[in-house]
């Protein structure tokens, strides 16, 4: 597959007036996946990872149009719990990999029963303690297993994304000989190995830590006494959330992955997520109130960190555009972008430079599409935002619908 957009969409690249209609159409906040430019994102990965086996890490959004869009790649699922598992399924995925981490019972006997009534899907477990490979024996599980390795090295945006050492994730690398043993003696046939180092990988050092489990990891698949059918070295490849910031040579990448990780007889397989979607999303936002401080002036949106958590939870930026037609008349101010939760937290962006905006604006955030509506929440009684699938000339699709305030109580049963 060639490759067939540039290697980042920024916020300025996504049209004005087509997003003031979509947000008079749908009412905001709302988000806006556009699936031709996740294609896109798959294909610049599928021609930089010509060799290597490419899943996408579902987690990052699993919204069904995207989902299934993605599907249509012929991109596989990697899957963290065993409702990402049923969502996949049921977007028309046939090889799924469910890497489980601390799987809760219900999870395990989900997944179990899938694979037993779902002979036809190409379906991995992969354990990342010991236990998990007694809990899937009671379980009579039969299907093939991998092994999720904790390789010591660790990268990401945030320490709180950090997975590579943290012990939460993995058996502990000098351990895994013996689990591998173990899933074998047990009678499972022990298809692969697992490890991912964080998320949204984008600097120098971040990419060398990357290279470092990824040399580690082969090492291990070369030294273990078993024939694997992959190796998997995670995702974590980041974006450019910055716009000065530079996008990551793809080629570049991959080419350092194969060189890391040497000769192998396994498949080596990656599974990105964020750089599927990231740049595939935006979030409108209207402005509700405009209040100058001593300060800043705090401009007030209906978007917050129900709506956007990432800003909150990870000090993570997101560029801020004016969608007004007449930007270049107004004034420029600095301002503080603030959601109406009842937080401090509560902040969608700091010292912006913003054509001064008034109520009734409509502003764009930009990298949306990865970890932006999966990570909606409904804190402060705050119904989630609505979700609009664009896919070229078609007309937009309207992909989740808005939660309302009954829905909030819809399970809560009667008073």
């Amino acid at each position: 597959m060639t490759t067939e957009g540039p290697p980042i969409r920024r916020l300025s690249d996504w049209d004005a007036a087509g997003l003031r209609d979509l947000a008079d159409t749908y009412d905001t906040p709302l988000y806006v996946l556009d699936q031709k430019r996740v294609r896109e994102n798959v294909a610049n990965l599928q021609t930089a990872f010509h060799d290597e086996h490419v899943s996408y890490a579902v987690k990052a959004n699993t919204v069904r149009a995207t989902l299934e869009t993605v599907e249509d790649t012929g991109v596989d699922a990697e899957c963290a719990s065993a409702g990402e598992v049923q969502r996949a399924v049921d977007a028309g995925f046939s090889t799924v990999r469910y890497t489980a981490v601390n799987p809760p019972t219900e999870d395990l006997d989900h997944v179990v029963s899938l694979h037993e009534d779902r002979p036809d899907l190409d379906f991995v477990i992969t354990i990342g303690a010991a236990d998990t490979l007694d809990a899937l024996a009671e379980r009579d599980y039969s299907g093939p297993v991998a092994i999720r390795v904790n390789p010591g090295v660790g990268a990401g945006h945030h320490a709180k994304v950090t997975t590579g050492d943290a012990p939460k994730f993995g058996v502990p690398y000098d351990r895994v000989p013996d689990l591998a043993d173990a899933v074998v003696d047990r009678g499972y046939d022990l298809v692969g190995l697992h490890a991912h180092a964080g998320s949204g990988i984008h600097s120098e050092d971040d990419f060398a830590a990357h290279r470092e489990l990824v040399a580690r990891m082969g090492d291990l698949a070369r030294d273990l006494d078993h024939d694997l059918r992959f190796l998997n070295v995670g995702g974590g490849i980041g974006v450019p959330y910055h716009p000065e910031e530079d996008p990551l040579d793809l080629d570049a990448v991959a080419a350092a992955t194969r060189q890391a990780v040497g000769d192998l007889d396994a498949q080596l397989g990656i599974e990105p997520g964020r750089y599927v979607v990231a740049d595939a999303g935006v979030l409108l936002t209207t402005v509700n109130t405009v209040k100058p401080t001593p300060e800043t002036t705090v401009v007030g949106v209906d978007a917050g960190m129900t709506t956007l958590l990432r800003p909150a939870m990870y000090d993570a930026y997101h560029e801020i555009r004016s969608l007004i037609p007449d930007a270049e008349q107004r004034e420029a101010t600095t301002a503080m972008i603030a959601g109406p939760i009842c937080e401090t937290a509560d902040v969608l962006g700091r010292n912006r430079h913003l054509p001064t905006p008034e109520r009734g604006d409509v502003l764009a955030i930009g990298n949306a599409g990865a970890y932006g509506y999966e990570m909606a929440s409904t804190y402060n009684s705050r119904p989630r935002p609505a979700v609009v699938s664009l896919d070229g000339s078609d007309e937009p699709q309207l992909a989740v619908e808005r939660e309302t305030l009954s829905d909030l109580t819809r399970l809560e049963g009667q008073q």
